[in-house]
């Protein structure tokens, strides 16, 4: 399992932020490739929050997929519901999101 870095307030924060945002990494019927934890990685670093989407057609159950990209880009799952989870990574270079204490 992944180490959690987030308080609760922070979750509530990024999963507020995340009902507003789109899909930017499909997992298709391969799952977690190679291909895909480096979409996820470089849209991670330019956004630090991205949802991703799960595809009907992928053989994996949605939260293991999601749970096993979140630890390859070594990311904070915030959330999962349905096929859809979100990931966080703080930027520490160029930090976009200002979280909550």
């Amino acid at each position: 399992m992944i180490k959690n870095t987030l308080t609760g307030k922070q979750k509530r924060f990024l999963r507020s932020m995340g009902m507003t945002i789109d899909p930017v990494v499909n997992m298709g019927k391969e799952g977690v490739t190679p291909t895909v934890v480096q979409a996820a990685l470089e849209a991670i670093k330019k956004r630090e929050l991205i949802k991703v989407r799960v595809l009907q057609n992928c053989f994996e159950e949605p939260e293991d997929a999601i749970t096993t990209l979140a630890e390859r880009c070594n990311a904070d799952l915030v959330q999962v519901i349905g096929r859809n989870g979100l990931l966080f990574r703080r930027n520490f270079d160029k930090p976009k999101i200002q979280l909550p204490k």
